[in-house]
C-alpha cells in the first residue's frame, strides 16, 4: 500500500514538473520571421507579387522593433522600475502612432476586400492576445500579506 502511494505521488510530481516547463518556440531571425509572416499573409489575403514587395519592408521593420524592445526588456529585467504616468503616456503614444502608420500603409497597399480580411484577422489576433495575457495574469497573481511580503496565489 505504501509503495503504491509512493509511486502515485512520484508520478504526480514528475508530471506536474513537466507541465510547468516553459514551452519556447524556435528562435527565428528577423528575416525568417518576416518571410514566414509574409507567406501567411499571402495565403490569408491572396497577395500579388507587387503587394508582397511593398509589405515585406513594413513587416521587417515591425519585427526589428519588436526584437529590439524584447532585448531591452531582457537587459533591464533585474532593474525594473515603475514608470511615471508621463513615461507611460509617451510610450503608449509612440506605440499607437506606430500601429496607425502600419495600418495606413496596409490600407494603401491592399484592396478593399483584402483590407477587410486583414482587419478581421487583426481583431482576432488582438482578442486572442488579450485572453492570453489575462490568463497569464490570473495564473500568476501576486497579493501582499500583512508583512508586505509577496505571496503567490495560483488561480
Amino acid at each position: 500500500m505504501k509503495k503504491i502511494l509512493l509511486f502515485i505521488l512520484t508520478v504526480g510530481f514528475i508530471t506536474s514538473g513537466i507541465a510547468q516547463k516553459k514551452r519556447k518556440g524556435p528562435d527565428f531571425s528577423v528575416d525568417q520571421k518576416t518571410e514566414l509572416a509574409l507567406k501567411k499573409m499571402t495565403l490569408r489575403l491572396d497577395l500579388s507579387e507587387r503587394q508582397q514587395k511593398k509589405i515585406r519592408p513594413l513587416l521587417a521593420e515591425r519585427f526589428t522593433n519588436r526584437t529590439k524592445k524584447m532585448q531591452e526588456r531582457k537587459a533591464n529585467k533585474g532593474e525594473r522600475k515603475k514608470l511615471t504616468t508621463d513615461e507611460l503616456y509617451e510610450r503608449q503614444i509612440v506605440n499607437l502612432d506606430r500601429k496607425i502608420a502600419f495600418k495606413a500603409n496596409m490600407r494603401e497597399i491592399l484592396n478593399g476586400k483584402q483590407y477587410e480580411r486583414f482587419e478581421k484577422n487583426a481583431g482576432r489576433k488582438a482578442h486572442k492576445m488579450k485572453r492570453k495575457v489575462k490568463k497569464r495574469k490570473k495564473k500568476h497573481r501576486h497579493n501582499r500579506n500583512e508583512d508586505g511580503d509577496m505571496d503567490m496565489q495560483r488561480g
